[in-house]
């Protein structure tokens, strides 16, 4: 029997009320409805991007509530690179591609945080290329 792989590092967990406060924060959003409302919306769009072990080990990573967000969408075949993330979820919430760059920004800083580096390191190798900046990182590619 394998034994299962350890977290990349013990973290503390966050309640989803402390989490829409972080993306409160981060996003300068009037309101604590506003902060869910976007966060629900982000995760949900992240959540048809994502298979795999890596999807399960994120969704471990959220309070329950945003796991179930998460994880409550089917994954599409064709996974949509970082643009076009952030344009789907404009065209899905009716907002401008600006306002859905900086939803995405605000929710995905925390998810990445609670996510831990590894974890993310993995997320992003899965990923189509665009989403290391919506995460907060830089987008680094090696050349020929």
């Amino acid at each position: 029997m394998l034994p299962l792989r350890e977290p990349d590092s013990a973290r503390p967990g966050m309640t989803f009320h402390q989490m829409l406060e972080r993306i409160r924060y981060e996003g300068a959003y009037p309101t604590r409805e506003r902060a869910e409302d976007v966060t629900r919306a982000v995760l949900a769009a992240l959540g048809r991007q994502l298979t795999g072990d890596e999807r399960v080990e994120l969704a471990a990573c959220l309070p329950v509530e945003a796991a179930l967000d998460l994880t409550g969408q089917i994954p599409v075949l064709q996974p949509l690179t970082g643009w076009g993330f952030v344009n789907d979820l404009a065209a899905r919430t009716g907002v401008t591609p600006a306002t859905a760059r900086w939803d995405t920004g605000a929710v995905l800083a925390v998810v990445g945080h609670l996510a831990g580096p590894g974890l993310l390191d993995r997320l992003l190798t899965q990923l189509p290329s665009g989403y290391a900046l919506l995460f907060g990182r830089a987008e680094l590619t090696q050349t020929a």
